[in-house]
């Protein structure tokens, strides 16, 4: 299993270890794998998710039966809805148990099928070197997502020699080139068209197709809108970027849609958000860019697929409509609201903090380069509206699934496979204490990281769902510890926030310093209906 793990180019393994997969653990320590210990199996799946979306290569995680692989199952989801490559490994019990009622059997392998794109029972050992490769190639395929692979307590404690055995060579299923015919079909489209728009999505930020991007868009005069996941595809400073589509209302970025006739729809993903928001009407024609097929939705009627490479499936349009150009730009309306919105949150003195002004001084803080994970909730509709993201992978979120807890763990994983940059995980402190324990696997690891919690003792985005929907809201406060003792207890450092002016000045010193920092930031939440309300104004009037 190690030597397959090597093969495939595996450096950093998380997880827990058990008492049945004993000599797997004991093999990874004699080899150069680094196996990172973490306090809870959820949040090893989410640290391998992360380093998998930066590198696009499938991290692993390794648990041991029963209840710590069924604690691993949300990570993996996360991974699969996420389009995010991961190879999840579990003990299991052995073949002579697995017909009965057994002390902490379950049927991993089924309650894994769903969440995964192939989940799998290793049957023998020399079925090892097989199934491993093939658990690298599908996690790794043109969609990639989660493989799951459960092996038996006996294959790990027999002592009968493998030493036959070796793993098969690694091979990477390559894009293929666009089709001519659908190229031409699109072409036709688009000199149609009176209005189009381009929506990039996870797709276009895992084929790295930013380039190719930024040619299309310049060569066209076509604004462009990225989802949530395709942060930083076409960077923010561009002048054909138009923002980020996914908030919850009608917001700026949707109105440069209301009026097109037809949306590029560039590695866009179903799962990201619902299509009705770009589409509400179904009769926008539809051309999907992708290495896969779109899904089937009313409001997403594909009038040309291309399916291949991204980047050579942008540049054949490009060179097709040489000279063929839409010229709106972001001449629309609700354009430079967002800058508008950003600029005023620069400029705000409250406290608690504004959520725009939390925004702004992050992005003053990191660096185009450095990464900043977004945790779900309110912070998440924040970050993802207000920050300015100029290079893919760069602001990470969760938005296939939309998972809690997931930005702290995460950040471990980003900074193990981006030691070169600032990693900051942006968390509500609803999500904090999910995974919290991690601070302690952060310190010990000796992996510096930084953590801002924006504090307002509540489930904050539920909160807001209440009040615009209800009038009124239920169940979603809680209490907070002291995180700078919290901090303390776990040989971190902790900074707890009393001014606006603090902030900044704060989130670059803990940035800069070589080890684990937590940040309480008091928010103040009432941004929340005011912002839905002021959009609302905007539908009516714009």
């Amino acid at each position: 299993m190690v030597k397959c793990l090597e093969s495939e180019g595996v450096s950093v393994v998380f997880g827990i270890p058990g008492e049945e997969n004993i000599r797997f653990v004991q093999a990874l320590a004699a080899s150069d794998i680094r196996y990172v210990l973490t306090r809870h199996e959820q949040a090893a799946a989410f640290m391998a998710e992360m380093y998998g979306r930066v590198t696009g290569r499938a991290a692993v995680v390794s648990t041991t039966l029963g209840p710590g692989a069924i604690n691993m199952q949300l990570g993996v989801a996360d991974a699969t809805t996420n389009s995010t490559p991961m190879v999840a490994i579990s003990a299991q019990v052995g073949h002579d148990r697995e017909f009965k009622e057994s002390h902490q059997y379950v049927d991993l392998v089924s309650m894994f099928a769903p969440i995964t794109r192939w989940a799998a029972g290793v049957p023998t050992a020399r079925a090892i070197p097989e199934m491993f490769r093939k658990a690298f190639k599908v996690a790794e395929t043109e969609r990639p997502a989660a493989v799951y692979l459960a092996v038996p307590e006996h294959l790990d404690a027999d002592a009968a020699d493998y030493c036959d055995l070796a793993p098969l060579p690694r091979n990477v299923v390559r894009a293929d080139a666009p089709a001519a015919g659908q190229v031409a079909r699109a072409v036709e489209i688009l000199r149609a068209a009176r209005r189009a728009v381009v929506l990039a999505g996870h797709g276009a930020a895992r084929g790295d197709a930013t380039a190719a991007l930024v040619r299309f868009a310049d060569a066209l005069g076509v604004p462009v809108a990225n989802t949530f996941h395709g942060k930083g595809v076409m960077p923010d400073d561009h002048p054909s970027s138009i923002g980020t589509m996914g908030f919850m209302r009608h917001d700026y970025v949707n109105f440069g849609f209301d009026d097109a006739d037809v949306v590029i729809a560039v590695g866009y993903e179903l799962q990201e958000f619902d299509p009705v928001q770009i589409n509400p009407g179904g009769d926008k024609k539809i051309i999907h860019i992708h290495r896969f097929p779109a899904e089937v939705d009313a409001h997403y009627p594909v009038a040309v697929g291309i399916i291949g490479d991204i980047s050579a499936s942008l540049d054949a349009l490009t060179d097709a409509l040489s000279g063929h150009r839409f010229d709106c730009g972001t001449d629309m309306p609700g354009s430079g609201l967002l800058e508008e919105e950003f600029a005023r949150g620069q400029q705000d003195s409250r406290f608690p903090l504004a959520p725009q002004r939390v925004v702004a001084d992050t992005r003053a803080a990191l660096g185009r380069n450095d990464v900043v994970l977004v945790d779900t909730g309110a912070t998440k509709m924040w970050m993802a509206r207000l920050y300015p993201t100029y290079q893919r992978n760069t602001c990470l979120i969760s938005n296939g699934l939309s998972t809690m807890g997931f930005s702290l763990p995460g950040a471990i994983g980003v900074k193990l496979a981006r030691p070169d940059a600032k990693v900051l995980a942006v968390v509500g402190d609803g999500a904090f204490l999910m995974n919290s324990q991690e601070i302690e696997t952060a310190v010990r690891e000796r992996i510096p990281l930084v953590v801002l919690i924006w504090e307002d003792g509540g489930y904050g985005l539920i909160e807001w769902k209440m009040d615009l929907e209800l009038g009124e809201h239920y169940y979603v406060k809680f209490g907070n510890p002291d995180v700078v003792s919290y901090a303390k207890s776990f040989g971190a450092k902790g900074y707890r926030i009393t001014s606006a002016e603090e902030l900044l000045p704060t989130l670059k010193a803990a940035l800069e310093d070589d080890g684990v920092a937590l940040i309480s930031c008091p928010v103040d939440y009432s941004e929340n209906l005011r912002l839905t309300d002021r959009l609302g104004q905007l539908d009516g009037t714009l």
